[in-house]
């Protein structure tokens, strides 16, 4: 039953997956946005909902200390998550229809939007693990001031960002005989919302199911909700990006990762710094370290060379990789 469970589930945030990312572009095409704000902005906040959630509930409903853990590692995991293994299933999707499809191996996006939200996500979250760090609690409440006006000012300058959305888009689902030009704006609505409350709905049966795995082989609450629970709650992420490069559609395949490492490092961190002591243990270090050096990799990559390669997404998995190796070399 678990294993049904886990792929009926999975099911689930693919379709809705491919219901929101059909939605969220013609959204962005009926109002004239760029590639940044449909990617790094609309899209990265819609499916960062499942894992925005879970440390919220985890933190304010809940109590104890296992369910303390299990908030603060949803929110250095997503991060981890994002900057390690959903890049290198990225490059994983690029390698792939690079063969079957004839795209380009290399992504070909807008160097300067990526780079930015690279850069706005370091930022931030170093300033989070840093105050992990230094237990001083009103310099918490002053990082959340800065991280949330912070994202803001990021927002603002994403929606600014130049940038058509470039390529043939599908019609949309709910509404496949519209006139040529554009979709009523109603029923490009009540597709994304339907496929958001798949998305959430998908994420939270197939968290469940992982749960239940990870319950029956012992392992921690904090690496449970560091290590487990992210790979469900960033699957939308991973689906759309994979999308989205199919379709060739690059800057809004990657713009939807980076921009959501942008949001989880901002709001989510902020309700962990106003609503626990946000002490980072010896694991909680050594994930947000490996998030920040691989996203550290890709930014300075990107800078020097103005550009990405597959293969450097596929190096992003090493991070991954390591961390997982050492989690389970010190809890097992």
């Amino acid at each position: 039953m678990t294993l049904l469970m886990l792929i009926i589930s999975l099911a689930i945030i693919l379709a809705g997956c491919e219901g929101f990312t059909n939605g969220i572009e013609w959204f962005g095409k009926k109002h004239g946005l760029g590639e940044g704000a449909v990617g790094s902005v609309l899209a990265a906040v819609g499916t960062a909902l499942p894992e925005t959630l879970i440390p919220l509930v985890a933190i304010i409903f809940a109590s104890g200390d296992t369910s303390r853990d299990i908030g603060v590692g949803a929110i250095l995991g997503a991060p981890f998550m994002l900057s390690t293994l959903a890049m290198f299933v990225s490059g994983i999707a690029l390698v792939v229809f690079s063969k079957t499809r004839g795209r380009s191996i290399n992504p070909q996006v807008n160097s300067k939007i990526i780079s930015r939200d690279l850069g706005f996500f370091l930022l931030f979250y170093l300033a989070a693990v840093i105050a992990g760090v230094i237990h001083i609690r009103p310099l918490h409440w002053v990082l959340v001031g800065f991280l949330l006006i912070g994202y803001g000012v990021y927002v603002y300058i994403t929606l600014r960002t130049e940038g058509d959305l470039d390529g043939h888009t599908r019609p949309l689902y709910l509404a496949s005989s519209h006139p040529p030009n554009f979709p009523h704006l109603g029923w490009i609505l009540l597709q994304i919302l339907i496929s958001l409350a798949a998305i959430i709905a998908g994420a939270h049966f197939f968290i469940g199911a992982v749960d239940s795995v990870a319950s029956y082989l012992g392992l921690p609450a904090l690496v449970i909700s560091m290590l487990i629970t992210p790979i469900a709650t960033e699957l939308p992420e991973k689906f759309n990006s994979v999308l989205w490069i199919r379709g060739r559609k690059d800057t809004l395949a990657l713009g939807n990762i980076t921009g959501a490492l942008v949001f989880q490092s901002t709001f989510p961190v902020s309700v962990g710094l106003l609503l626990t002591n946000w002490e980072l243990d010896t694991i909680s270090m050594v994930s947000a370290g490996t998030a920040l050096s691989s996203g550290t990799l890709l930014y300075l990559w990107m800078k020097i060379k103005g550009a990405l390669s597959w293969w450097m997404l596929l190096l992003c998995g090493a991070f991954y990789a390591g961390f997982i190796a050492y989690a389970l070399a010190n809890t097992l």
